[in-house]
């Protein structure tokens, strides 16, 4: 692939469908090679590669600056787990792997009501869903729980009064993301998982024919 020819929107919309439980890569490998991008297309494909290729390691690394900042502050650590969740949310494997963890928690519990946790029922017409399947969480849209999280993590964000906390510990955050992203020579493993990804994603929309 070649990412200095990949939009900001089709970054995001590949971190929202990729799948996110892949373990982090080592931090031998995170800390390996930097070097200064030679021109500025070299750090837009750089930093895009990077940010694909290291997503769950700057996500833990986002985490733990923002867990420093928030010690003295249980409320805001609250404040911080909900909007983490509303945001993982958005993400297709995230929302569909939690829906389905919770729904057979519950199914142990009560059936009945695990039952009616279930996605409603996409029509099938010839091999094809009559519309783009959207994503559901214990039965309900999407969007209600990324609505209730956010709702309750902003209530909980002006009690505690860690708002301009966060709003530190979150740019401190981004610049050290970015840095990496930018200084980090992408290796042969990034570029062969981008292929692999894209054959998945391929091979995934053959199937759904």
């Amino acid at each position: 692939m070649d990412w200095g020819n990949v939009t900001a929107e089709d970054l995001i919309d590949a971190l929202r469908e990729v799948d996110w439980s892949s373990p982090p890569r080592p931090l031998s490998e995170f800390f390996s090679r930097f070097s200064v991008p030679r021109s500025f297309a070299k750090w837009n494909s750089r930093l895009k590669c990077n940010l694909y290729y290291y997503r769950t390691n700057y996500f833990i690394l986002i985490v733990l600056i923002l867990g420093l900042g928030f010690l003295r502050r249980p409320l805001a650590i609250l404040a911080a787990i909900l909007t983490a969740l509303s945001i993982a949310f958005l993400n297709d494997s995230f929302a569909s792997t939690f829906s389905e963890k919770v729904t057979r928690t519950v199914r142990q519990f009560s059936p009945h009501l695990a039952a009616k946790m279930r996605p409603p029922f996409t029509p099938v017409i010839r091999g094809r869903s009559s519309a783009k399947r959207a994503v559901h969480i214990c039965g309900r849209p999407r969007w209600v729980f990324v609505f209730l999280f956010s709702s309750v993590s902003f209530i909980l964000w002006y009690v505690s009064c860690g708002l301009l906390t966060v709003l530190w510990a979150l740019a401190i955050a981004l610049l050290a993301t970015v840095l990496h992203a930018s200084f980090r020579t992408p290796n042969l493993k990034a570029r062969l998982n981008t292929f692999r990804e894209e054959f998945r994603a391929v091979w995934r929309n053959y199937r759904e024919l």
